[in-house]
């Protein structure tokens, strides 16, 4: 059986309030309409680190060439595989670093720019199947290699042979039929970094003393739980979909060498680099060492802001660290109910509500008490979400607790993308080997209206 939907569910449009769906039954209100509620920088920030985040985020929007030689594609770095060739091309729903835009979105409409990217600037690729203009975006992984053996690595959708900017580049396409039909490719979708900064911050103390404190509570729901950490020094990872990585200049440098191609100082070895398809010295993407920015006074001198003269991966770090979480919708009576429901019924002791971050170098970012509704460990999910990769101790069906804020504007669920409902991501989580098998059976023992408000609650994050 394969372990993912080539069609997500997509959903209409929703143009009703809040208050007017507590009056439906059991439906996902869907996304949130309105302004985006995250992609701001973090509001305490002094000017300073306002103009950092603002120069950081025109990074996150550069869009990458080969060898940055393209009209509009000024960046340098793409392939020779790739999924992407820009950061803001995947991170995009609600607004600039959140998660894979659609259709389907109520702030920007926008078809996977997948489908696009196969043939632009003259590529030759194919569009897989599991790529569509209504589907989310998404990386493919392989679970085994020919012989056998465990994979778990990215597969780049594209590579660059056919470009006008890659004369003489060859590579093909991974053979993403024969692996469709093997039932041997997985999928992931692009993670939010909204908020980002307090995760990275948060001691791994409280992430400890926050999961032992549901111990108890967790052990009679025959809920685990444990921390994916560090080869090197035992310490918390936190980011990724199986919290593989440590912290977000690691995370980001990974997306920017397997996403785009780019090699740079976290992951300085190009990827796919056959003959022929190497077309710059590496790392793609140094430390800056004379300021590149046309619009900046200093430009072509050794002088800069930190954002001119650090490298893509700095920027992308800074843009994410220093992003606002995303807010919440106003509270109605049925968003209330659905909160306590949240509770009663045991989301909360995964879906951790608050967490505490430690004192800070940024303005007012100190101490701060968040919301991000995830206990940032990994549980096991069973059959049904497992997809057979192995990341740090995560195993095949372990996966880190998602974290929720940001949800009401989300267009597509769960590690794959596999749906836009929100009722048939919470009873994915249910099958054999599922730590969450008891809670999502509450869940089926609600009332109608009941299950109305905690999808409200859920769409008002």
């Amino acid at each position: 059986m394969k372990r993912w939907k080539l069609s997500p569910v997509v959903l209409c449009l929703a143009v009703v309030s809040l208050s007017s769906l507590e009056l439906q039954s059991q439906n996902d209100p869907g996304p949130r309409p309105g302004p985006a509620a995250a992609g701001s920088f973090f509001s305490t920030l002094n000017a300073t680190e306002q103009a950092f985040f603002n120069q950081a985020q025109v990074r996150f929007l550069e869009v990458n060439s080969v060898s940055g030689t393209v009209t509009g594609e000024e960046g340098l770095g793409l392939g020779p595989s790739f999924n992407g060739n820009s950061c803001a091309q995947c991170h995009a729903q609600p607004a600039i670093g959140g998660s894979s835009p659609g259709l389907t979105s109520p702030q920007i409409p926008m078809a996977n720019p997948q489908v696009a990217l196969a043939t632009l600037d003259g590529a030759t690729n194919l569009v897989p199947e599991f790529i569509t203009a209504a589907g989310p975006v998404r990386e493919a992984r392989f679970v085994k290699n020919p012989n056998g053996t465990l994979d778990g690595g990215v597969h780049g959708l594209y590579t660059v042979t056919g470009r006008s900017d890659a004369s003489g580049c060859n590579l093909a396409q991974p053979d993403f039929p024969t692996a469709i039909a093997n039932n041997n490719v997985i999928f992931r979708i692009p993670t939010p970094l909204f908020g980002l900064g307090l995760v990275e911050a948060t001691p791994d103390s409280i992430l400890q003393d926050n999961l032992a404190s549901t111990q108890s509570a967790r052990a009679a729901l025959k809920i685990g739980g444990v921390f994916n950490t560090s080869g090197n020094d035992g310490t918390i990872t936190r980011f990724g979909w199986k919290a593989q990585n440590k912290s977000l200049l690691v995370f980001v440098g990974e997306a920017y060498n397997v996403e785009q191609g780019v090699s740079n100082e976290a992951f300085p070895n190009e990827r796919s680099a056959v003959a022929g398809c190497v077309f710059n010295n590496s790392p793609e993407d140094p430390t800056v060492l004379v300021n590149g920015n046309p619009s900046s006074p200093n430009f072509g001198t050794t002088v800069g802001t930190a954002s001119e003269m650090a490298s893509d991966i700095v920027n992308f770090a800074a843009f994410s660290r220093l992003s606002a979480p995303p807010t919440p919708a106003s509270s109605t009576p049925s968003i209330q109910r659905g909160s306590s429901l949240f509770t009663t019924i045991g989301c909360s002791l995964c879906h951790s509500p608050s967490l505490t971050a430690s004192p800070s170098v940024f303005t007012g970012m100190s101490n701060v008490t968040y919301n991000p509704y995830s206990d940032f460990a990994v549980h096991h999910m069973g059959t049904t979400l497992s997809d057979g990769v192995h990341q740090g101790v995560a195993g095949p069906d372990q996966f880190r607790t998602a974290p929720l804020w940001g949800l009401g504007q989300r267009l597509f669920f769960l590690h794959d993308g596999r749906t836009s409902d929100l009722i048939q991501a919470i009873h994915a989580h249910s099958s054999p080997g599922s730590e969450a098998n008891q809670v999502v059976h509450k869940f089926g023992n609600m009332s109608a209206n009941q299950v109305q408000d905690l999808l409200n609650f859920l769409r008002s994050l």
